[in-house]
């Protein structure tokens, strides 16, 4: 996988809605979730690192494990998450989630929001963006 900075212009934009979207319902097999997503990788020497574009809609709550730093950055809506206590946190545009590594994270089915996230890994290739 080629990354962001290897390109031959030195300045990438990427505009928005430029990546088409994976479909989070069938990458987690998930029923009635809905939340899209697509990432690419921004380096991918020993300080891997991923940029992406995130989704979600009210519907289905998921839970996924982080095993790297990532943060996500609200641009539209808001985004509800719960840790395994069940403590919750709500981001709205402006705010940013940072999630450290080895935390399992509960997407809250009340979300209704997009971010842009930035990841401390190499862009997995079930979420690269669609063709």
């Amino acid at each position: 996988m080629t990354s962001l900075t290897n390109q031959p212009n030195k300045i990438t934009l990427i505009k928005s809605g430029s990546f088409k979207l994976n479909d989070l319902s069938k990458l987690l097999n998930v029923a009635n979730l809905k939340s899209d997503m697509a990432e690419v990788s921004v380096t991918n020497n020993s300080n891997a690192l991923t940029v992406g574009h995130f989704t979600m809609s009210p519907g289905t709550e998921f839970e996924y494990f982080y095993d790297s730093v990532e943060y996500k950055v609200i641009t539209k809506g808001k985004i509800v998450v719960r840790d395994t206590d069940n403590v919750k946190y709500v981001a709205e545009v402006g705010d940013i989630l940072l999630f450290s590594p080895d935390v399992t994270v509960i997407f809250d089915a009340e979300s209704d929001g997009e971010a842009i996230y930035t990841a401390h890994r190499e862009a997995a290739a079930d979420f690269a963006p669609q063709a």
